[in-house]
């Protein structure tokens, strides 16, 4: 609590720097609107997924939650940055990739989906080409965490906001949790609010509706998250968490709360050790990780850890062997009904850019044999 009152105290300190960073941002975003600085469009569809804050509204489960729905009807791609990962440039993920050579997110990806390929490169502008020509046959990119990066024109933007945290009451890095201006939500097909209370009322989905203001043509939906089974990392047997259950929670995500929220209704009793986000866990916090479980006085005990972080603990899978550490999947669920609407519009959105294709390369012959 008193941490917690701290920080914020210290962060409204910084106020005339978040100010400084606002004009930044705005004459970034005037120079791109004005088309002084320029943006590169690309023929083919992608999709970016992104948000207007610093972390935490769950990129990562909505890129997953595409490739489950489109891997099967497209050859679909994906494309990060590869936040902290130990190389740089371009790279498609391999059968010998880790979390430190591509980053903790792609590696997720391709090791839930390895017939998807999933590269990594700092300038999209340049990785896109480069993963054409790696994977030519592939029909559309997800561009991950990159609504910001304005030097690439996606077709369909999907922007991502917290509903305890929405862009609309936020302010600015350093005092608050915003990286791109408000206004530029306007840029988005798709606006998602993430992380509700799976109870949501239609009353309190209109007021936000209300309070974002989306434009005519922009669809705005609701998710929550949805935990999965919960299953050992280097076995994979499921393990049930009950009332009866002390759990260790190893967290090295932005925003890992609706995770604790849900411990707290599921389980005995938990404690948690808190990293930073995309935390490269080191042997020293492999062995507090250890002292700390030692410690925990339950018979009935687990240590349970994200997917993210658990691809950046697979490093030490040889001291892992006994340890019963755990991971736990989320993903977005749909409310009020809206999930075959979603998956719709990013199905049509490729398919019509499709035909479009079509389209236009038979009127372009028609003209060459005249």
């Amino acid at each position: 609590m008193f941490s917690s009152l701290f920080l914020k105290s210290f962060r409204l300190l910084l106020f005339p720097f978040a100010l400084v960073y606002w004009l930044i941002i705005n004459i970034r975003n005037w120079l791109f609107n004005k088309n002084i600085l320029k943006s590169s469009s690309f023929g083919m569809p992608l999709i970016c997924i992104g948000n207007l804050s610093v972390g935490g509204t769950g990129k990562s489960p909505m890129v997953e939650y595409l490739l489950e729905h489109l891997k099967d009807k497209f050859r679909v791609a994906t494309l990060s940055r590869g936040y902290k990962r130990k190389t740089k440039g371009y790279a498609l993920a391999n059968e010998t990739s880790t979390a430190l050579e591509i980053g903790d997110e792609p590696m997720q990806f391709h090791l839930k989906f390895p017939d998807v390929p999933v590269a990594v490169g700092e300038e999209r502008m340049w990785a896109i080409p480069q993963l054409l020509h790696d994977r030519p046959g592939t029909q559309a990119i997800i561009l991950d965490d990159a609504f910001q990066h304005r030097s690439i024109k996606a077709g369909l933007n999907i922007l991502l906001t917290d509903y305890n945290n929405l862009f609309t009451r936020d302010f600015y890095l350093p005092t608050g949790d915003l990286r791109d201006l408000k206004s530029s939500y306007k840029r988005a097909e798709i606006i998602v609010v993430t992380k509700c209370d799976a109870a949501l009322t239609a009353v309190e989905r209109d007021k936000v509706i209300a309070e974002i203001g989306p434009l005519p043509g922009q669809s705005i939906y609701f998710t929550t998250l949805e935990y999965g089974p919960v299953y050992h990392l280097l076995d994979w047997h499921i393990r049930p968490i009950n009332t009866e259950t002390e759990v260790l929670l190893v967290s090295g995500i932005a925003n890992p709360e609706p995770l604790q929220r849900m411990l707290e209704t599921r389980c005995d009793s938990y404690s948690m050790l808190q990293y930073s986000d995309h935390h490269i866990f080191s042997i020293d916090d492999l062995n507090d990780i250890k002292k700390k479980f030692a410690g925990m006085q339950a018979e009935n005990k687990m240590i349970l850890t994200t997917e993210k972080d658990a691809v950046r603990l697979l490093k030490f899978r040889s001291q892992l062997n006994g340890m019963p550490l755990y991971v736990i999947p989320v993903r977005h669920k749909f409310l009020f009904e809206q999930a075959d609407e979603f998956k719709g519009k990013a199905t049509d959105f490729i398919s019509n850019f499709k035909q479009q294709a079509i389209d236009y390369g038979k009127e372009k012959l028609e003209k060459e044999k005249r």
